[in-house]
């Protein structure tokens, strides 16, 4: 069950970032954007690591990944 919850929070965080970019209340380059995604990816991957899910999994790694790299040149920045 817990990791339902977290592969749903995974989910709507990872919603929640791209409607806020899409409205324009978040710029692309954003930390909050960058955590936004980081974190709603790893939700995912534990989920989807759990359901042995590895498609979903080995996406959305590189997503938290892709995610990390923003979040650390939106802080050098």
């Amino acid at each position: 069950m817990i990791y339902d919850i977290v592969g749903w929070l995974g989910a709507v965080l990872i919603l929640i970032a791209y409607y806020l970019v899409s409205v324009k209340k978040l710029l692309p380059a954003s930390k909050e954007f960058q955590l936004l995604n980081l974190f709603g990816a790893i939700g995912i991957v534990v989920n989807s690591m759990v359901y042995r899910a590895l498609p979903s999994a080995v996406l959305n790694t590189i997503w938290a990944l892709i995610a990390f790299y923003g979040l650390f040149k939106a802080i050098k920045k």
